[in-house]
């Protein structure tokens, strides 16, 4: 069966569309944590950790000496428990109490962690102190069902899932986005002409000089004396301005998969694109002799190789004055071009700089 690649074109009209500050921005200090805990999901259906897993072992005797119990490891069987590890991003805003859901995956060599529970598990940030706990039920998702004789029926990764709200925040984060009675506005994408947007959008709505562009990715926005008092309101209003945004023209191949997207401003210089196919054919055409009456001979076959080299020419295409990507694509799918074709095409228009735009290849 023919394997059939998906290849997708995406064009945009030249329209500018206004976005909010806050999506494509940050302020600066809002900074989110992620945290990780080493933790105990039990309660499997024999799809745990086996003996082999020295630490899983070594885990479920340490929480057994904290309740008063001594079990020698030798007499542990760990089938139902399996050693995870669990993760998990904070947002900055969050103050404690507040729940948020956490990822738990294997570390050993359980099969699956459908129906596990997960223990309580501290979970420390980068500065090694406690920010959360996390414990409850996991959700998979999916399912591996192994028979003793090979058998295995599966769906989705069974070796991670999350536990919903499964995390609790004991201690917030430090959180300071006001230095003195100034804030700084991050660009998620750095680029000059946006940042300069930016700011001029802010002066038009709060007055001239509250907001400079520093560079790229930073505008320093000074709070005025009448907002200094509601800094929520006054962050509220910043970042519900429409800005107009402005984005590198670029093409992006994803060699793997046979996706191309181009973005709005990639334009096509004139230029003109061949494409074609040589078919090289070799067939063969016996040759039977046979012998004469009487003659004691046999039969004899030879094989005529003769070679016939073709061009497809309803794969030959020219285009002359290509002005933007949607032209070039309209004539390549309308040919069925291939995927990988479609690439070395656009490599090649990179190549004689006839794309105008960052060629980017994944």
């Amino acid at each position: 069966m023919k394997k059939i690649s998906l290849v997708i074109l995406l064009t945009f009209s030249f329209c500018t569309f206004g976005q909010r500050i806050k999506d494509v921005s940050y302020l600066l200090g809002e900074n989110s944590q992620q945290i990780i805990g080493y933790g105990l999901l039990v309660g499997l259906a024999g799809t745990g950790d086996t003996y082999r897993t020295k630490f899983t072992v070594q885990s479920v005797t340490s929480m057994l000496r904290r309740f008063g119990i001594t079990v020698p490891q030798t007499d542990l069987r760990t089938r139902n428990v399996a050693a995870v590890m669990v993760t998990a991003t904070l947002n900055p805003y969050f103050k404690p109490g507040a729940k948020f859901d956490v990822n738990v995956s294997s570390m050993g060599d359980a099969s699956s962690l459908l129906g596990g529970v997960l223990l309580m598990t501290p979970l420390s940030g980068m500065d090694g102190q406690v920010y959360a706990f996390a414990q409850g039920p996991i959700s998979v998702g999916g399912y591996d069902f192994r028979t003793p004789t090979g058998g295995r029926v599966a769906k989705n990764h069974a070796l991670a899932g999350r536990v919903p709200d499964g995390g609790v925040l004991q201690k917030s984060l430090n959180l300071n986005i006001i230095g003195g009675n100034e804030l700084s506005i991050l660009l998620r994408s750095p680029d000059m002409t946006t940042a300069f947007n930016i700011s001029n959008a802010i002066n038009s709505q709060f007055g001239d000089k509250t907001a400079i562009a520093i560079d790229a990715s930073e505008i320093k926005v000074q709070i005025p004396a009448d907002k200094q008092q509601d800094i929520v309101g006054f962050v509220s209003e910043l970042e519900s301005i429409n800005v107009e945004t402005d984005n590198t023209a670029k093409v992006v191949i994803n060699e793997r998969t046979g996706t191309i997207v181009a973005g709005e401003n990639v334009i096509i210089k004139p230029c003109t694109i061949s494409y074609g196919s040589l078919s090289i054919i070799i067939r063969s055409y016996p040759i039977i002799s046979q012998p004469g009456a009487f003659s004691n001979g046999t039969t004899a076959i030879f094989n005529n190789l003769v070679p016939t080299a073709t061009v497809d020419s309803t794969t030959t295409i020219a285009i002359s004055g290509a002005t933007n990507v949607q032209e070039v694509a309209l004539a390549l799918n309308s040919l069925k071009v291939s995927p990988r074709d479609i690439i070395a095409i656009f490599q090649a228009l990179k190549e004689a700089n006839a794309l105008v735009g960052e060629l980017v290849i994944l």
